[in-house]
């Protein structure tokens, strides 16, 4: 028993990585302002990126001008507490005219459903619109839908689905709760899936056992599917995501209850994934990028994520094995709370906020030349 509590202890010191307030090594450039919650954004060439709005919106800016463009073909979204429009994607080979992918809380009898959907641009417009999955999330909670894409460049896309609040359904496989799903392009799923042959299980599910995860990247170089999750009062986790694992919420979680200091569940079981990375205290993670870019060429490879609650963003450097080595973190003076992050060709940040704002983070030493 004595070897297992220090195992414990040893473990929980070893996924706290060291974190570091850095002074910062960007120029920041203010792109647009009063937007509304930003909640994706992505390039769909090398001047423009799409984005959304938690409230209902999608638009188009212009890189170099700044310029928003609005555009039309949005459903209606359930756009209550933490529900929108939330995901935008744009596959690794999109060429003008392809599919575009979104997640949003669609509409329902007073419950919403984390939907994953695809559109067209066309111009201005969103056409074509289809709703690939819409996920069986229900509940009356607008609270925890996830929801990020990810897409392996294998013909497959993964996208997470939060608890909605409800906790135990998320160990539970005959709903979609607490899950990541992984689907073909088109919505289908895959036979090889984890559960297809499991009686009572959602063939949609690769992994499940998730508490909100808001951050979902597939890194095609080292073939990994990272993700980043809210933990309760604490116990924020970044996990990498293997095929058919549990990850344990809410039966483990290095989390306390809003209500007391009381543990949320064991802090370790048999059986569940271990994360690689816990916050204690939480910082409320959103979006997570795998950074690649010749602007911070020594930061390839290493995580990017944004913090709600403690507005700053996370440099996370990894070992070769992608285990996280520390952490940077920078922009607090903004006092901002970081929602998405996206790149542009040559290896820029941008960031968008829940105040509406987009900024750019250029490499202040390479400005300064």
């Amino acid at each position: 028993m004595r070897s297992l509590i220090l195992c414990g202890l040893m473990f929980s010191l070893a996924v706290q990585a060291d974190s570091r307030t850095e002074e910062s090594p960007f120029a920041i450039k203010t792109m647009v302002e009063n937007l509304g919650v930003v909640w994706a954004m992505e390039a769909i060439d090398q001047e423009t990126f799409i984005f959304t709005v938690r409230s209902g919106k999608a638009g188009l800016l212009d890189l170099n001008t700044g310029k928003v463009s609005w555009l039309s073909g949005v459903p209606e979204v359930h756009a209550q507490s933490q529900g929108g429009l939330l995901d935008v994607a744009v596959p690794p080979d999109y060429v003008p005219g392809d599919w575009i992918y979104f997640t949003y809380s669609k509409p329902g009898l007073l419950q919403a459903k984390t939907t994953l959907a695809r559109a067209r641009l066309e111009s201005y417009s969103l056409t074509d619109w289809q709703d690939l999955l819409v996920s069986d999330s229900a509940s009356l909670r607008n609270i925890h839908f996830g929801s990020r894409i990810a897409f392996d460049g294998k013909g497959h896309l993964f996208f997470s689905i939060g608890d909605r609040g409800m906790r135990s359904p998320a160990q539970d496989l005959s709903n979609h709760m607490g899950s990541i799903l992984r689907l073909r392009m088109d919505g289908s799923t895959p036979e090889d899936n984890p559960f297809v042959t499991r009686r009572g299980a959602l063939n949609e599910i690769w992994s499940y056992g998730h508490r909100n995860p808001q951050g979902l990247y597939y890194d095609r170089n080292s073939d990994r599917l990272w993700e980043i999750e809210h933990g309760p009062r604490g116990g924020d986790e970044i996990n990498l995501i293997e095929k058919g694992r549990n990850y344990g919420w809410p039966e483990v979680s290095q989390g306390k209850e809003y209500f007391a200091d009381i543990d949320v569940g064991v802090k370790y079981k048999a059986g569940m994934q271990e994360p690689l990375k816990v916050y204690i205290p939480s910082i409320a993670p959103s979006d997570l990028i795998v950074y690649s870019g010749l602007e911070f060429p020594q930061w390839n490879g290493d995580l990017l994520t944004g913090a709600l609650k403690l507005r700053h963003l996370n440099h996370i450097v990894l070992d070769s094995h992608g285990s996280p080595l520390h952490e940077n973190r920078y922009l607090q003076e903004l006092n901002q709370r970081i929602r998405s992050l996206a790149l542009d060709g040559s290896g820029r940040i941008y960031i968008g906020t829940d105040s509406g704002t987009i900024y750019r983070l250029t490499n202040n030493k390479r400005e300064n030349k």
